[in-house]
């Protein structure tokens, strides 16, 4: 696999009921490209959003799911979420202020 860029970790962010009541305590949630590892998302939310500092990266896997329309049979693309947690001093990501 090709070296990602930190503009090639960060997909776009999750804008869901859930994912904006957590920003509130400085987490903020962002799909990203299923092989980045914990430290390429670091790196890539420090050098996207400036002032930032993360303290902590949570992932998870989303696995393809299985539907049907009649008798056709197909999957759902699989993805990768990630839940950044920013520290107390960080400056909050703008993205998410207006929403």
């Amino acid at each position: 696999m090709a070296a990602l860029g930190y503009y090639d970790v960060i997909l776009k962010p999750v804008l869901t009921e859930k994912s904006m009541n957590i920003t509130a305590e400085k987490k903020y949630t962002f799909y990203v490209h299923p092989e980045a590892n914990k430290i390429q998302i670091k790196e890539a939310v420090e050098k996207l959003f400036e002032g930032t500092k993360v303290k902590k990266v949570n992932t998870i896997t989303c696995r393809a799911k299985t539907k049907r329309r009649g008798m056709t049979v197909g999957k759902t693309a699989k993805g990768k979420k990630a839940v950044v947690t920013l520290t107390e001093d960080s400056k909050d990501i703008e993205f998410f202020a207006g929403l």
